[in-house]
């Protein structure tokens, strides 16, 4: 097994996962996806995919029962990027960034947060991984958030009709630089 804590036993500062070993942090991803994702449905995935080396990422796939996943990809999915031994072919699409438009909205999908997006003064919502933010900071200014399962209060994939969308209508059109720079004010100025 390995391990995940410090020599002394503490969790290091920058971890918002508290698993005694990455195995049982693996685990309790999968479990939290297979929970609530059936086989028959979408899982966009938003980034590093696998931790542990190359060989995971065939075996997490393996493990988790839906068929359709869509990834975008991460800091750490660069054996992903690189197409190593075919192993996009595990996945329905692989990208860095990407649209999706169903129940009415559209969403601009990356694995990090951006200040700035498509749309945005439009009332696109960008949903970003990366963070790791606990529950209490997954949102950013506006129509922005990590739906990482760190957030999650389950510690599970985010229902995008069910959970994403109710929380993210009710939020203000806003960039977290606090102006977008297509509104009438800046016209002639910025860009």
């Amino acid at each position: 097994m390995t391990e995940w804590r410090l020599p002394n036993g503490s969790v290091p500062i920058s971890q918002t996962r508290d698993f005694q070993t990455i195995e049982q942090m693996n685990d309790g991803i999968i479990s939290g996806i297979n929970s609530v994702v059936g086989q028959d449905d979408v899982l966009i995935h938003l980034g590093d995919w696998s931790f542990g080396g190359f060989e995971n990422i065939q075996k997490f796939r393996n493990r988790i029962i839906c068929e359709e996943i869509h990834l975008i990809l991460g800091n750490h999915d660069h054996h992903i990027e690189n197409n190593k031994q075919g192993c996009r072919d595990y996945f329905k699409s692989v990208s860095h960034y990407n649209t999706l438009r169903v129940y009415g909205h559209t969403f601009r999908l990356m694995h990090y947060p951006i200040s700035s997006w498509d749309g945005l003064n439009k009332g696109v919502i960008h949903l970003h991984g990366h963070c790791h933010l606990p529950t209490e900071l997954r949102f950013g200014k506006g129509k922005r958030m990590d739906v990482g399962i760190d957030g999650h209060p389950e510690f599970r994939p985010y229902n995008l009709k069910y959970e994403v969308i109710p929380m993210m209508e009710k939020r203000e059109i806003m960039s977290d630089m606090g102006f977008d720079h297509h509104t009438d004010e800046l016209k002639g100025i910025v860009g």
